[in-house]
């Protein structure tokens, strides 16, 4: 099995910046973690592989993007973050959803999300993060984050998302890409990538062909300048620690913590994005109490 990576790339001398990812690994982790059913790891899988593409736009690798949708579909939404290392996290708000295929056969991902909002939040390390956010114009992952591009960073994007599963409900491959146009970028340029990308077709059918994240960006730009800058791993990593939990437990306050104590009885805590379990002796959560004081 290939392993997950994100390349990067500029085209037409810099005007245009381009990304491509393949994220098949990832998206079976989150779909182990959570357990979800075809309907939602797609969904998820595609927003993972739309954050980990925008986290490698960011400088520092300890800046932090978060992407959260909140639909009225019966998936609710979910939340995905990333950084600029190749670093990917998220989980779906109801994990069993299913529902019958849309009109063209497929996995009907809008369905499962609805009508709602995207919300964007760069951690940028300043006093407070960018906070952009944007209503949902499909529910398809793709098009709302095209749309959130243009909408609240002013720079017109093509995006393309997509997981394949097996006929087992495991994820066969995903991927995606994102091409941007900087300002100043000359017309003409602009009109053929529009008309190109229009062709494009899904992601899914490049990756069913074995196409890597090389040969999307090479389809996409053929007979264009094409400048590939590097090429970054990826995966499914969560940071928690019973650090972490202890600090959020101290957050909820000593009047929390006491009545915590007070059951007499462990309290467990799970980690959301990976499901990795805490415990805390009622000793434990009495010293927290004194803590939060």
């Amino acid at each position: 099995m290939m392993s997950d990576y994100i390349v990067r790339a500029f085209a037409e001398g810099g005007m245009v910046r381009a990304f491509a990812a393949t994220t098949g690994d990832l998206a079976e982790e989150a779909r182990r973690i959570h357990s979800t059913s075809p309907i939602v790891t797609a969904a998820l899988g595609r927003l993972m592989t739309a954050g980990l593409m925008m986290g490698a736009m960011m400088k520092d690798k300890q800046d932090l993007l978060t992407i959260k949708i909140d639909g009225d579909g019966p998936m609710r939404g979910m939340l995905v973050t990333a950084n600029n290392a190749g670093e990917v996290k998220g989980y779906p708000y109801e994990p069993a959803v299913i529902l019958p295929a849309n009109q063209l056969g497929k996995l009907d991902v809008a369905g499962a999300v609805g009508k709602g909002t995207m919300t964007v939040i760069s951690d940028l390390g300043l006093k407070e993060p960018y906070v952009g956010q944007v209503e949902l114009v499909s529910g398809e992952i793709a098009e709302d984050i095209a749309y959130y591009y243009a909408s609240s960073e002013q720079v017109p994007s093509g995006v393309g998302l997509g997981v394949l599963m097996n006929q087992d409900n495991t994820v066969r491959c995903a991927g995606g890409f994102i091409v941007q146009l900087m300002p100043g970028c000359p017309e003409e340029v602009i009109t053929a990538l529009e008309d190109r990308l229009k062709t494009v077709g899904s992601v899914t059918s490049f990756l069913k062909e074995g196409k890597t994240p090389e040969d999307i960006l090479a389809w996409i730009f053929e007979g264009r300048e094409l400048k590939l800058t590097d090429k970054l791993p990826c995966h499914f990593h969560c940071d928690c620690s019973r650090e972490r939990v202890e600090r959020a437990l101290i957050s909820l306050g000593s009047k929390e913590l006491k009545s915590m104590a007070e059951e007499k009885k462990p309290a467990e805590l799970h980690c959301q994005f990976c499901g990795k379990s805490y415990l805390f002796s009622p000793e434990e959560l009495e010293a927290l109490e004194r803590e939060a004081h």
